[in-house]
C-alpha cells in the first residue's frame, strides 16, 4: 500500500528531462494510491517516508540511519523532494544521511533473501548492501525498509528485477496489498 504526499508546489527549475522523469514516476504512484483505504487499522500507527529526488538524471531514494519502531502499522508514504535538499540531522535521532539510486533495489550488486516466518506467515525477506560511492560506508537495507524501497522501485521503474519476488509483477497493488493485509491481520489478533 503506498500514500502519496506530494508538496503543493514543487520548483520548476529542473532539466526538461527530470521533469519527465519525475512526473512519470508520479503518475505511476498515483495509480497505486491507496488513499484512506487501511485508515480504520490498528490505533498505533506510523509512516515511513520514502523521498525520491533526481540527481543526473536518475530517481534516488534518500535513506537516514535511525531506530525503529516496533508492533504498530506502518504507512510508505513516497514523495519527491527538490534535488537541492541538504539533509540537517538531528544527530540524537539520525546518526547519517544518503542517497541510494533507486534502480539498485532491482538490480543490485549485493543482494541476497531468505525465508522467515513473521508473525506466523513465510515471507521473503530481502536483503540489499550497499557500498556508497560517496564515503565507501556500506549500508544493510533489509526488512520491511527494504520490501517498502523494492515495491517503490517496481511501481516507478516498471521494469522486471534481477531475482525473485513474492509479488505478482502484473497486479502489484493487490499482491502487495495481501501480504500487509495478512501480517496486519495476525498482529491485530495478538493484540
Amino acid at each position: 500500500m503506498i500514500i502519496i504526499i506530494l508538496p503543493p508546489i514543487l520548483q520548476m527549475r529542473k532539466l526538461k528531462h527530470n521533469n519527465l522523469t519525475k512526473d512519470i514516476a508520479k503518475a505511476r504512484l498515483r495509480k497505486h494510491d491507496v488513499g484512506t483505504k487501511f485508515s480504520q487499522c490498528l490505533s498505533t500507527k506510523y509512516s515511513v517516508l520514502l523521498p525520491l529526488l533526481i540527481k543526473e538524471g536518475k530517481i534516488h531514494l534518500l535513506f537516514t540511519v535511525r531506530s525503529k519502531k516496533n508492533g504498530a502499522m506502518i504507512t510508505p508514504v513516497v514523495g519527491f523532494i527538490d534535488s537541492s535538499f541538504q539533509a540537517q540531522p538531528n544527530p540524537h535521532e539520525v546518526s547519517e544521511v544518503f542517497l541510494m539510486p533507486l534502480e539498485y533495489f532491482l538490480n543490485p550488486r549485493t543482494h541476497f533473501s531468505f525465508h522467515s516466518t513473521i508473525f506466523g506467515h513465510h515471507c521473503l525477506v530481502h536483503c540489499f548492501d550497499y557500498k556508497n560511492p560517496q564515503n565507501q560506508a556500506i549500508y544493510q537495507i533489509w526488512g520491511l525498509t527494504a520490501r517498502f524501497a523494492l515495491l517503490t522501485a517496481l511501481i516507478v521503474l516498471q521494469k522486471r528485477p534481477s531475482f525473485d519476488v513474492e509479488y505478482d509483477l502484473n497486479d502489484l497493488i493487490s499482491s502487495s496489498e495481501r501480504f500487509f493485509v495478512k501480517i496486519h491481520r495476525t498482529v491485530k489478533s495478538k493484540l
